[in-house]
């Protein structure tokens, strides 16, 4: 008769790197089995270890996902990101199947900190926007008299693994010949955006500088732009691109910010550069007649941006949780499970701009050593020490029982697709 304790667990795409390769092994260590299905060439390179390889098209995957859990006896699903639509499909199958289902995502409060959550993440969270519950539920979680030390990360190592995944990918295309990205762009195309982007450095840099010393001195508001290719975005939120989201926070900006107060629209660290935001924002700003009183920002420390800023404007971004950490004033446009009544801003952004809410900090207080207590796993990605934290934690999270994760019981989300709030109205 199987032990119940041991249980089977199968990786699907995980970030770029070693770290899913590890987990497996830390968890094989304790006594467990641990499979993986590659899709691509980067999951190939990834995941040294023995391996199944799905070469099939999509439409077929769902079959050869189901009689693999079940040939296998699967337990435990592990994927990176819920909305790839391999992801997507396999989640289905699986809870179709009874299995437990562990969804990772860069983490709700960065840095140093890696989302791990049944079921869903970001907007398929589980978790209720009900404040009296994040009350209840801290109760008993020790509040942090002192902050933790970061933790090591190198942008060397991001790019390392970036491109060793994407260029595998590209290579092993004939291997996997039905495989699709779920990404907007090429991996070449990316790759040539990022090498204009990186000789453009120094000159991006000095008129960072000029802007910021600008912008610093005078009242702001602060929206952080997010990646077209980022789910946030193109799934849970009712724009599908960023683009529309800029024309709508500028046209607001331009109807009911106070004369005398400025918006600064601040670029992604990790955007290629395949989207002209500067001239965007540009047109869009002299399109509402607000061009001296919006300015752009491509590089700068979004923590010191914040920091100075009257508030943030974000569709749902984690720099809202930074924001938050310093007692800023937000306003969420999208879905985001920080859009808790008292945390954030809610009623419309219209309203923002003349009176932003500040957040209750008891509530936030209460609300982040929640996600820290069941949600979140501190460490990184980019650094062997960030990496072995992330394992080591992962573990610990991975063997509880899921009544000491969630309760089984809890209030019902209320969650919509979409934004909650739209331009001058409740939805």
């Amino acid at each position: 008769m199987a032990d119940p304790q041991v249980k089977t667990f199968l990786f699907l795409q995980g970030p770029h790197g070693p770290y899913f390769a590890m987990l497996a092994d830390a968890l094989r260590a304790r006594g467990h089995r641990a499979l993986r299905i590659n899709i691509n060439g980067g999951d190939k390179v990834d995941w040294p270890g023995e391996a199944a390889d799905y070469r099939g098209t999509f439409r077929n995957w769902p079959l050869f996902f189901d009689d693999f859990i079940v040939n296998h006896g699967v337990t435990d699903l592990i994927l990176y990101g819920d909305c790839r639509p391999y992801h997507t499909s396999a989640h289905g199958m699986a809870r179709l199947r009874g299995l437990r289902v562990h969804c990772m995502e860069e983490g709700y409060i960065r840095p140093d900190f890696l989302t791990l959550q049944d079921d869903g993440v970001n907007g398929n969270s589980t978790l209720p926007l009900d404040p009296q519950w994040y009350l209840d539920q801290a109760a008993g979680l020790p509040e942090r008299t002192e902050p933790l030390p970061p933790v090591p990360s190198t942008f060397q190592a991001r790019a390392r693994n970036t491109m060793r995944n994407g260029l595998s990918s590209a290579l092993m295309r004939p291997y996997f010949p039905y495989y699709r990205t779920h990404r907007p762009h090429s991996f070449i195309l990316e790759s040539a955006a990022w090498c204009w982007k990186l000789l453009m450095g120094q000159r991006e840099a000095e008129r960072s500088a000029a802007t910021w010393e600008a912008v610093k001195g005078q009242p702001y508001f602060t929206l952080p732009l997010q990646l077209n290719s980022d789910y946030q975005i193109r799934v849970h939120s009712p724009f599908g691109d960023m683009r529309a989201a800029l024309r709508f926070v500028i046209k607001s900006f331009a109807e009911h910010a106070p004369q005398g107060v400025a918006l600064l629209v601040k670029r992604h660290p990790l955007d290629p550069g395949l989207v002209g935001w500067e001239r965007l924002t540009r047109k869009l700003a002299a399109h509402y007649g607000v061009g001296e009183r919006v300015h752009y920002l491509s590089d700068w420390d979004i923590a010191q941006v914040v920091q100075t800023s009257l508030g943030v404007v974000t569709v749902n971004s984690t720099v809202g949780t930074l924001a938050l950490n310093g007692a800023k004033p937000v306003v969420v446009l999208g879905h985001a499970v920080y859009k808790v009544p008292g945390i954030v801003h809610h009623t419309s952004l219209d309203s923002f701009w003349g009176a932003p809410r500040q957040p209750d900090m008891t509530l936030y207080s209460a609300f982040r050593r929640v996600l820290e207590d069941r949600c979140l796993i501190r460490g990184g990605l980019l650094s062997e020490e960030g990496l072995q934290m992330l394992v080591d934690n992962a573990v610990q999270r991975l063997e509880k029982d899921p009544s000491e994760v969630l309760p089984l019981t809890r209030p019902a989300r209320r969650r919509r697709r979409g934004m909650d709030v739209v331009h001058g109205s409740a939805a």
